[in-house]
């Protein structure tokens, strides 16, 4: 029973920590995923097998490749920041529930992947897309290329110590989304202020 409990705690904060990344970058994480299971590392849920084939790799490849292109592009950085929210949302909650353990009830992954995962990604997406704004007025776009390659070396690094540290990872992703929430909470309760002023 505790084996069992164990293996769920752990399924679960590996899918919190990989989800978390694809806040950083969409497709890297699940790339990343997918070569850990191809290399008999670390495998998804049964359910979820499919993703870590070889035809998963060809397809998460080429749109890893693109979508890190894409955001060296001026302009286009931030228009993918504003299209790439809903999509955020929905790799987190796929990966993170991909990773829960079989042993769970099916609509707990689901929901648990949805708030959490899909949460954790779609909180980190905006406030890196929020960063990305800052910088563009900033300095006309000139530093966003270091704020992507910023927001790459996170995604890989995030992902890869998931699954070395699932726990010390969870918990590091819960104290960044404490952090997040307050930045953006007091954001938007001071862009309100100033409206109603």
């Amino acid at each position: 029973m505790d084996s069992q409990i164990t293996s769920i705690l752990l399924s679960v904060c590996v899918g919190l920590g990989i989800a978390a990344a694809t806040g950083f970058r969409i497709f890297l994480p699940m790339l990343i995923g997918n070569v850990t299971s191809l290399m008999g590392w670390y495998h998804f849920s049964d359910s979820f097998s499919w993703m870590g084939s070889w035809t998963a790799f060809a397809i998460l490849s080429s749109a890893t490749v693109a979508e890190i292109v894409a955001y060296y592009v001026p302009f286009l950085d931030n228009l993918l920041d504003k299209i790439a929210l809903p999509l955020a949302v929905g790799a987190g909650t796929l990966i993170s529930t991909s990773y829960m353990s079989d042993e769970m009830a099916t609509p707990l992954k689901w929901g648990l992947g949805l708030i959490a995962g899909g949460g954790a990604a779609g909180l980190i997406h905006t406030a890196m897309g929020m960063l990305r704004l800052g910088s563009s007025a900033g300095t006309a776009g000139t530093a966003n290329p270091i704020v992507t390659t910023g927001e790459n070396g996170a995604a890989a690094t995030l992902s890869i110590l998931a699954f070395v540290i699932p726990v010390v990872i969870a918990i590091a992703v819960i104290i960044l989304l404490v952090f997040v929430v307050k930045k953006l909470w007091r954001y938007f309760g001071s862009k309100k202020k100033n409206e109603c002023a």
